[in-house]
């Protein structure tokens, strides 16, 4: 039986206000500095309320830096968002996976679905802050389609396609990825892919790690998105 359109946009809807206290920003904050946030990406929170899922890559100045700049997840809605302390509890680069650990009190947390039943055709949806905090603190969410699930990265045609990155992926597993038929910012780096009916989790948003391998070949790069699959959380979190 057919679904009737309405209903499906409602199913979203409720999803949506469900799943938004769950959704926090990624970022610094120097109290010297101006302004004092530093907006990096997005993350959502996990398991018992405390911890945060985000890119790898989002957090790679802070790994790296020597400054005193704090790392924060932010949470709430509007021009004030609440700040907190956060901390890098482990980090799974290959899959730019990092998870994070911050104060407080638990906010909800995103259930994680079985990311292996996911099929190419698929209708999911992602939210984040796709241009930061630019316009506020609120969170937006995308439809996206499953359009392909192919691997990160494929061999080079010829041997000037290839450099030392190339090599070390092709040496480790090609792990596959969720192609998307729906547009992804920067900001959108660590948004949760989930299903719009039941809000559980198949992967993570990624934009500026996978398509710098898979796109790499192409002179004009697409406007297509991409996700980590959801089973790298679980063995993440292990």
């Amino acid at each position: 039986m057919l679904s009737h359109p309405s209903l499906c946009q409602a199913d979203l809807a409720e999803t949506i206000e469900r799943i938004k206290p769950a959704i926090v920003g990624i970022g610094t904050f120097q109290k010297l500095q101006s302004p004092p946030v530093n907006f990096l990406g997005t993350g959502f929170v996990i398991t018992d309320g405390s911890h945060a899922i985000t890119n790898a890559h989002v957090i790679q100045d802070i790994v790296n830096d020597a400054s005193k700049n704090s790392l924060i997840i932010m949470t709430g809605s509007g021009d004030k968002p609440e700040l907190r302390n956060a901390s890098i509890v482990t980090l799974d680069k290959e899959h730019d996976l990092a998870l994070l650990h911050f104060e407080g009190s638990a906010l909800p947390a995103m259930k994680l679905g079985n990311a292996d039943k996911t099929r190419e055709g698929e209708s999911l949806a992602f939210t984040g802050f796709p241009i930061g905090m630019v316009l506020g603190f609120y969170p937006v969410t995308h439809r996206a389609t499953v359009s392909s699930i192919t691997p990160i990265i494929l061999p080079a045609q010829n041997a000037r396609q290839l450099d030392a990155a190339k090599i070390r992926q092709l040496q480790k597993s090609a792990f596959k990825v969720f192609q998307l038929d729906g547009t992804a910012y920067p900001g959108n780096s660590g948004s949760p892919l989930y299903h719009p009916d039941t809000g559980e989790v198949y992967g993570v948003v990624n934009m500026v790690f996978v398509k710098g391998k898979k796109e790499s070949l192409l002179s004009d790069p697409s406007g297509i998105s991409y996700a980590i699959p959801g089973k790298y959380i679980i063995d993440l979190i292990k």
